[in-house]
Parts: C-alpha cells; sequence; structure tokens
C-alpha cells in the first residue's frame, strides 16, 4: 500500500507531460505478470509504456475515490469497480469485462499434503497448528471468494480462527512460498506464476461468485492512450497475453 501511495504522489508532483509516460492503470495485484506483459506489448506498438500500480481492488478503489491520479482500474471482482460506479468515478460506456479465474487451495512446492475439496473436507485438520493463508476475506477479492467457497463447503466455522490475513493475494501467496503457512487460498493464476507452491486441488466453480475482472476508463483521465491502451487489452491480442498466463477471457 505504502508504494501504491509513493507512486501516485510522484506522479501527482513531478512535471511529466502525460504522452511522454503511458497512462497510469491501477490493476489488482493478481495481475502482475500479465499486465506487466501487455504493457510490454504495447509499448512494442510505439507508444509510451503504461505505469501501473498493484495492489489489493479494495486499496486500488479507495485511492480512486481519494482522487488518485490514475487513468484506468482494473478490478478483480464486480463489487469494488460497483464502488468506483457508484460513485461516478468511471468514464461512461468504457467499462467491460475482461477476464475470469479459477480458485485453488495451495501448498509449499516441498510438501506432500493431499486434500481433496468437497463438503466438509478436512481443511482445519490439515493446518494443524498453522494458519491459513488467505487475503483478508471482509474486503479483498480473492479473500471474499474463499470465503464463499469455505461456507458453501461447510468448513469455514472450523477455520475462521486459524487464518493468516493477508492485505492482497499476492502476499498471501508468498506467505505460503516461504513456508510461514502451510497452506494457502489464492488464485490459479497466481500458483501457476510461483515454483515454489503447488496446487492441492481446485474449489468447484459453483462453490463461490464467477470471478470476473472489470475494466473501465477513469471519469478523471486525461492521456490520449487511455482509451486506445483499453481497447488494445479487449482485443484479440491483448487477450491472448492473458491467456498465456492462465486467464480466461470473456
Amino acid at each position: 500500500m505504502m508504494g501504491l501511495l509513493l507512486s501516485l504522489l510522484l506522479f501527482a508532483v513531478t512535471p511529466v507531460r502525460a504522452e511522454e509516460r503511458g497512462p497510469v492503470v491501477l490493476a489488482a495485484a493478481s495481475l502482475q505478470e500479465a499486465m506487466s506483459d501487455a504493457a510490454d506489448a504495447w509499448a512494442a506498438r510505439g507508444h509510451p509504456r503504461p505505469v501501473i500500480s498493484f495492489a489489493g481492488s479494495s486499496a486500488l478503489a479507495r485511492q480512486i475515490e481519494a482522487g488518485a491520479p490514475a487513468d484506468l482500474f482494473l478490478s478483480a471482482d464486480e463489487e469494488w469497480m460497483d464502488h468506483v460506479a457508484a460513485r461516478g468515478l468511471l468514464r461512461k460506456g468504457t467499462r467491460s469485462d475482461l477476464l475470469t479465474n479459477r480458485l485453488v487451495l495451495i501448498a509449499p512446492a516441498d510438501s506432500s499434503l493431499r486434500l481433496a475439496i468437497a463438503p466438509r473436507f478436512a481443511l482445519a485438520r490439515s493446518l494443524g497448528t498453522g494458519r491459513l493463508a488467505m487475503a483478508d476475506p471482509d474486503s479483498v477479492p480473492a479473500g471474499k471468494y474463499g470465503k464463499a467457497a469455505l461456507r458453501a463447503l461447510r468448513v469455514w466455522d472450523s477455520v475462521a480462527d486459524k487464518l493468516a490475513r493477508a492485505e492482497n493475494v499476492r502476499a498471501a501467496l508468498a506467505l505460503v512460498e516461504r513456508g510461514a503457512a502451510p497452506l494457502g487460498i489464492v488464485y490459479a493464476t497466481d500458483a501457476r506464476a510461483s515454483r515454489r507452491v503447488r496446487v492441492v486441488d481446485t474449489f468447484p466453480q459453483g462453490s463461490h461468485p464467477a470471478i470476473t475482472y472489470p475494466l473501465a476508463v477513469l471519469r478523471r483521465s486525461t492521456h490520449p492512450d487511455a482509451a486506445a491502451f483499453r481497447a488494445f487489452l479487449l482485443s484479440r491480442a491483448g487477450r491472448a497475453i492473458f491467456a498465456r498466463h492462465g486467464f480466461g477471457t470473456r
């Protein structure tokens, strides 16, 4: 969060003309590799490279509400995009659903644990004295999806007091990567991006709301490339980049 605030402050006070840098994109933490590749591909076409700040969607939405100098928002769920839209901060006609994802249970790569996700599965017992790493289930999309799935599978009450709450999904991933938590819940694309974790099992799609990533241009944006970069992300070429990182496309 501090890095996001510092980067946004830098753009607010540094006298750089908009056309000399790319549009500022606020993107969900789970999009780090894919959005970085998309920005590189856009720059390879002769445009200034977009500037991307990654954080939990809830933190990004609050920054937009507070007046962050940004051009586009790519959220990991509809609710936080709705939050921004309800305050009149989106450019009309620019909101589109871009991506989908899956939710997985992960363990450190050297773990030998085997656990099948099913109603009342032995998650609490498998944790032992450890904690379940997940993004904050009260605000961050990945955590909210995870909580919904655990409730649907009737295991939430058994692990609710055994959580290692993280500020975003990549922070939850890091806890499992370094062995600070024996298990974690992240997106399938996060697990794919790391060699230090393995997927124990995938949550049934019907156990939680569909995971959708909406994209929109912000109303305050004045960058000449904002709409064009949005169009690129929605194009066949843009969607192919996300597909290579394991995202589903709409």
